[in-house]
């Protein structure tokens, strides 16, 4: 993650240094007519900053955030906070895995503890549309290597010569007397268990590795089937045909003014219509996430180029560590629907003006003046029927209104029909004003959206206070 990790000892530059890590997707499926790119990343520190978000683009150096510029998805496992992400498609294009570091800086945990004693796991999320995803899970890497202190930045990649993937990821451990960050692998073919975690790169006496990252390379581009980009004091790029084989060193990116003390993350990204490749670096010694670089070969040094000024823009949120996946036409399309830019609201009480529907330890009832994230709701077309409606959580993304014995919650979308029925409703005029909303229950026609005691509940309405406790007003 950090260059400077090869000239000072890891404990002092612990209060000081950012880290991120970088991923990479199994070989490119999307053909060149196909339409974009997918980005997943994180933003910054803090809880809401280090979790997964995505962006969108057409051609490779424009991007435009998705959801609003809010989290796509948010770890509630671990440290509840993660960065470095990485996106993998399964060869056969039937699924799908999100991988990060379990890191929340700022959240109660400092770089020192995050080096020393840190989360040995990775947070893994898996889906097979791209669109509905498991809830996170951990998978521990690191707890078997000796000495093993965190597990950073990991990365994945099909390897067809052992039809199964190499997932790899930076260590902080002592061997042969030396504590240092080094590039540890394991085979997998499901993100839930690992074989026992080998070396895989180690740098000369002190030098640090962390984010390292590869990418495949079409026959007749270069001398390399592989290339990789890592971060250990410089931006180093090595070249290799067979993933756990032997690598090449091919030189680094300080010819064109950029070594490990400016940018770090590598990120690769094809672009789909032709033979022409970006390596998108974090500026994080200035602050500015990502910026391109672009080669014709990526196992050529020399070809490597700076982004002329104007020429690409990376949206309004910081492009943090993360990975680029070459979208199909249909995984554009879900993806686009599933996160479009839907304006948060709140749902304004009527007979309680100054009140506001929003979740509490995944509870949900009605409370005064609340503006925060808690009482904002996406709403999106319902999860069944048409022209219905369902609410998403903006600070919980994935975690919708639904009600389960007639009681609310904010529950996890497992994705089921049931659920899907539970958190879906029809929007229809109010029940004691039509110039505000009353929300009837998909699966239970007769009931509809209410407060009682505060409390949100599924109810048949026969009252004139009940008319009044079920309507609302859809408002900023």
């Amino acid at each position: 993650m950090r260059a400077l990790l090869s000239r000072l000892s890891a404990i002092a530059l612990a209060a000081c240094l950012l880290f991120t890590g970088q991923a990479l997707t199994t070989p490119d499926r999307a053909a060149a007519a196909d339409p974009g790119y997918l980005m997943t990343h994180f933003i910054g520190e803090g809880s809401t900053g280090q979790q997964i978000y995505f962006s969108h683009s057409t051609d490779g150096l424009n991007w435009s955030d998705l959801n609003g510029g809010g989290m796509t998805l948010r770890s509630t496992v671990g440290t509840r906070g993660v960065r470095d992400p990485a996106l993998v498609r399964a060869p056969g294009g039937d699924k799908y895995w999100i991988i990060a570091t379990d890191l929340c800086i700022d959240c109660g945990q400092s770089w020192d503890d995050s080096m020393n004693n840190g989360s040995r796991n990775l947070v893994v999320w898996e889906s097979t549309d791209l669109v509905t995803w498991s809830q996170p899970r951990l998978l521990n890497v690191a707890g078997a290597i000796p000495d093993g202190r965190n597990a950073w930045a990991p990365e994945a990649i099909w390897n067809p010569e052992t039809n199964d993937y190499v997932l790899y990821w930076a260590t902080n451990a002592t061997r042969g007397g030396v504590l240092k960050h080094r590039i540890y692998y394991a085979r997998t073919t499901d993100f839930r268990t690992i074989t026992t975690p080998q070396l895989y790169i180690d740098r000369p006496g002190t030098q640090n590795i962390i984010d390292t990252q590869i990418v495949e390379v079409p026959s007749g581009v270069g001398n390399f089937r592989y290339v990789r980009a890592s971060g250990d004091g410089q931006i180093t790029l090595e070249g290799s045909n067979s993933i756990l084989g032997t690598w090449t060193n091919l030189g680094n990116l300080s010819g064109i003014g950029l070594t490990g003390s400016q940018v770090e993350g590598p990120m690769w990204m094809k672009f789909r219509d032709r033979n022409e490749w970006t390596l998108y670096l974090d500026q994080y010694a200035s602050g500015r996430g990502y910026m391109p670089v672009t080669t014709t070969n990526p196992s050529a040094s020399g070809t490597y180029r700076l982004p002329a000024s104007g020429s690409y823009n990376l949206g309004g949120t910081k492009k943090r560590h993360g990975a680029i996946l070459n979208l199909t036409a249909a995984e554009e399309s879900r993806v686009l629907a599933r996160w479009a830019n839907t304006p948060a609201k709140r749902l304004q009480s009527f007979n309680f003006q100054d009140r506001y529907v929003r979740h509490a330890n995944f509870d949900v009832r009605i409370d005064q003046n609340v503006t925060g994230p808690d009482a904002q709701f996406r709403p999106r077309p319902g999860l069944a029927g048409s022209g219905t409606v369902s609410f998403e959580s903006v600070n919980f993304p994935g975690h919708f209104l639904r009600h389960a014995g007639y009681d609310f919650q904010l529950a996890y979308n497992d994705g089921t029909t049931q659920f899907a029925a539970d958190a879906t409703f029809r929007q229809v005029a109010g029940l004691a004003d039509s110039t505000w909303s009353s929300f009837q229950s998909y699966n239970h026609p007769d009931r509809y959206i209410r407060h009682y005691a505060y409390a949100l509940r599924l109810d048949p309405i026969t009252t004139t206070t009940a008319r009044s406790d079920a309507t609302f007003r859809v408002t900023n």
